[in-house]
């Protein structure tokens, strides 16, 4: 029986070592866009953790598809950068308020406690209202016609 698990030795060493050497060595110097306008960019690029998140998965999936020959290259540009580079350095994504020389705090969104009523927030149409707890059971068996207007 062979063993189909690659051993550590057996996996490609990655390009790059750190998101901030694949930013500054590969990304930057690579995919240069005029700034102003539609396209934003913060020198610090690393105090936006949204942004982090979008190079980081940028960066992995390179790393990954980097190595396919044929379309591997052609597949991340496809699936990956021409999605997230529109959003990431948009006029309305993580650099909205920065420019190439200056860093301003985003402004955090604020969020509310949710309501005690509220049972799941992560279920989609569950918005069920604090029901009163002495509510009678209705037995549809037994509404009239009186009943139901």
């Amino acid at each position: 029986m062979t063993d189909t698990k690659l051993s550590a030795a057996a996996l490609p060493n990655p390009v790059y070592t750190s998101l901030a050497d694949w930013v500054t060595d590969h990304f930057l110097p690579l995919f240069r866009r005029t700034l102003g306008g539609e396209y934003r960019w913060c020198c610090q690029w690393w105090l936006h953790g949204e942004a982090v998140s979008r190079l980081t998965s940028l960066w992995h999936a390179w790393e990954v598809l980097r190595l396919r020959p044929g379309t591997g290259i052609g597949a991340w540009y496809r699936e990956h950068l021409d999605h997230q580079l529109p959003i990431l350095m948009g006029a309305r994504g993580p650099f909205y308020q920065c420019s190439e020389t200056a860093h301003r705090e985003p402004r955090e969104a604020g969020a509310l406690p949710v309501p005690a009523g509220r049972q799941n927030p992560g279920v989609m149409g569950e918005y069920s209202a604090v029901l009163p707890s002495a509510a009678p059971a209705v037995d549809p068996d037994t509404v009239t016609s009186d009943d139901a207007h």
